[in-house]
């Protein structure tokens, strides 16, 4: 007896109904086949393949940049975002179109450092740092069920991407290693690079001029501008993502399924849906969910696991 690919998720609608569509997209002789090269997954990740509570957490690494910056600039604590960011008025931060605030933030932190000096920061930022509440490295907190998910597309010939809201630069720098995704698969928000020649080589220098903020709307432009094809199936957790689960969804010449990570769980997550601490707001997509077959996981009955064991 083969060993069940979705052993984190209990028996219910939302398991079989996954199970269902990828043995109907990958069977050449069913009337739902979804030829090798259309099998296009795209994933949101905060909230849908790790937490995004109590914040998202590449906003806990900007802080934590912020601070160390703060050592030799003392000067910066006037600015007022920042003294935001180090009292946790987050909702300052995350407030405005484009989470105005914190676009501060990662000006400070961020701009102006090359590509292989930001990727280093990453790199060191999670060996050290630790998720406030459940004490551990923060990639060591992915989903577990969403893991399971991950490797089944990959086994049935599904290419997966991420499209998220985050910042593809610090995405690229873990994403291959935690999810065996490459980081030519992830679309996130970017600004221009510049490209220098120095003495010691080529670099490329981070900015935040142009930015492009890979939310609502715009995931299905990025999907378009990086992608080139139109997914098949899209999982997201968030109003965030309502878009992109239309853009998969919404007359598809192929067959598609849409999947919504719906945070129920306070004891082993968190629960939230129209009121939210973080980002994740989940309001328009879930009330769409049921008219257009849009699958929603219930966290707390549909995983027995959240995070994988240490």
């Amino acid at each position: 007896m083969l060993a069940d690919p979705l052993a984190s998720w209990n028996e219910g609608v939302a398991k079989q109904a996954i199970l269902a569509f990828i043995t109907k997209a990958t069977t050449a002789e069913s009337a739902d086949f979804v030829p090798l090269a259309e099998r296009i997954a795209v994933f949101d990740n905060d909230g849908c393949l790790w937490p995004e509570n109590p914040l998202p957490f590449q906003v806990a690494f900007a802080i934590d940049e912020l601070k160390r910056r703060l050592v030799s600039e003392p000067e910066l604590a006037e600015e007022p975002m920042v003294q935001a960011a180090l009292s946790g008025d987050f909702a300052k931060l995350l407030a405005g179109k484009h989470f105005d605030g914190l676009m501060q933030i990662l000006a400070i932190t961020h701009a102006g450092m090359t590509a292989d000096e930001f990727g280093d920061a990453v790199q060191a930022w999670l060996q050290t740092a630790r998720h406030p509440r459940f004490k551990r490295p923060y990639d060591e907190l992915t989903y577990q069920p969403m893991q399971e998910l991950l490797s089944l597309l990959r086994a049935h010939g599904f290419k997966n991407f991420i499209v998220s809201g985050g910042g593809a630069d610090f995405m690229r720098v873990w994403v291959e290693r935690v999810y065996g995704i490459p980081p030519e698969q992830v679309v996130g928000s970017t600004a221009r690079t510049k490209y220098e020649l120095r003495d010691s080589g080529p670099v490329l220098i981070k900015t935040l001029d142009y930015l492009f903020v890979n939310d609502k709307q715009g995931k299905p432009v990025g999907i378009h501008q990086f992608i080139g094809r139109r997914p098949t199936l899209c999982c997201g957790n968030s109003d965030g993502d309502q878009a992109m689960l239309q853009y998969t969804t919404i007359n598809n010449p192929l067959p598609s399924f849409g999947l919504i990570i719906h945070h129920t769980d306070a004891e082993r997550e968190y629960a939230y849906d129209a009121e939210t601490k973080s980002t994740g707001k989940l309001v328009e997509a879930l009330k769409e969910a049921p008219s257009r077959g849009w699958i929603v996981v219930d966290m707390k009955q549909d995983w027995n696991a959240v995070f994988a064991e240490t």
